[in-house]
C-alpha cells in the first residue's frame, strides 16, 4: 500500500535540541491508490481537506525552526490525515471511532460517509492503510524521541495544530471555550513550566486556554505514561487567527506565531 518513499519528513535540528516539532496534519496529498478506497467526488474531497486539514501549520513550524536559537527537530507529515491518522490509536475502540474517526476515517467532519465501514464501525479494508502508513509513522516518531532521549537525555514535544473558529459536527467537545490557542496538556507528560512556558509565549494572541476545544498531546506508547525524560504540549490555533476558512491562504498572523512558537522553543531549549 506504502510507496517507495516515507510518507513523513523528519528534519534535523541542532544536536543539542531537546525540542521535536510535530506536524500531523498540514498535508492535503492523498495517494491514487487511497483515493480509490474514498467515496467522495473530486469538488467534496477538496471541501473536506479545507475542513479537516491544519492548513500552514507546517510553514509555522518551519519558520519558528528557522528563528530559534537552537535549531528545533521536525517531524512533518506528508500525507492527509484522510489516509491515516497518526494520533489515533489503531485498535481505537472509543470516542473517535463513535464518530468514524479512528485511525483510518470512515466519516467526514459533517457525518458524511468517507469510505465503507463494517458492522463494528471499522473501515473495511483500512488494514493494509494501517500496517502501509499508520505502523512506519508511529515507529519513526518513536526513533525520533529516542534519539533526543540518547543525545541530550530528554526530549520535548510539541505537537502544532489548528482548529476551526466555529465547531464542526464530528467534534465532541465543541460546545467549550474556542480560544485563540488552545493548549492541549497530559497529565503524566506536561509539567506545569512547560503549560506555562506555553501561555508566556502565546501572551499576545488574545488568550489562550487549557484542552478546549481539544486536549491532550501527543507521545509515543513506548513511552506512554512512565517516561517522564519525555515531555509534551498540543498547540492548537485558532484558524481565523493566521488564515482564512475554511482552506485559504494564511496572512499576517502566521509571522506573528512562528515568533511565539520560537521563543517556547528557546525557553525549553534553555530550560
Amino acid at each position: 500500500m506504502n510507496d517507495a518513499s516515507p510518507s513523513y519528513r523528519f528534519l534535523p535540528g541542532a544536536p543539542e535540541s531537546p525540542v521535536l516539532l510535530h506536524v500531523p496534519h498540514s498535508s492535503r496529498v492523498i495517494p491514487a491508490a487511497v483515493r480509490d478506497g474514498i467515496v467522495l467526488d473530486d469538488a467534496a474531497l477538496e471541501r473536506e481537506l479545507d475542513h479537516i486539514t491544519d492548513g500552514h501549520t507546517d510553514r509555522i513550524a518551519e519558520q519558528a525552526a528557522d528563528r530559534s536559537a537552537v535549531r528545533p527537530w521536525r517531524f512533518v507529515n506528508q500525507l492527509s490525515r484522510l489516509v491515516i491518522d497518526p494520533e489515533r490509536f489503531p485498535d481505537e475502540r472509543e470516542e473517535m471511532l463513535a464518530v468514524g474517526m479512528g485511525a483510518v476515517y470512515t466519516r467526514t467532519t459533517h457525518g458524511e460517509v468517507l469510505r465503507a465501514a463494517g458492522p463494528d464501525g471499522l473501515p473495511l479494508g483500512g488494514q493494509p492503510l494501517i500496517d502501509g502508513y499508520f505502523h512506519p509513522y508511529a515507529d519513526a516518531m518513536t526513533d525520533a524521541v529516542t534519539d533526543r532521549l540518547d543525545a541530550v537525555g530528554r526530549a520535548v514535544v510539541i505537537d502544532v495544530h489548528s482548529y476551526p473558529t466555529g465547531p464542526l459536527p464530528y467534534e465532541l467537545h465543541g460546545d467549550g471555550p474556542r480560544p485563540p490557542v488552545c493548549l492541549g496538556s497530559d497529565a503524566f507528560h506536561t509539567p506545569p513550566g512547560l503549560l506555562g512556558a506555553a501561555e508566556d509565549a502565546f501572551a499576545g494572541f488574545g488568550g489562550t486556554g487549557v484542552n478546549s476545544p481539544f486536549g491532550g498531546a501527543y507521545v509515543p506508547l513506548t513511552y506512554y505514561g512512565h517516561d517522564r525524560r519525555v515531555t509534551a504540549l498540543m498547540i492548537e490555533i485558532r484558524r481565523d487567527v493566521y488564515m482564512a476558512e475554511p482552506g485559504g491562504a494564511a496572512g499576517p498572523g502566521l509571522g506573528r506565531l512562528a515568533d511565539a512558537l520560537a521563543r517556547l522553543v528557546d525557553v525549553l531549549t534553555s530550560a
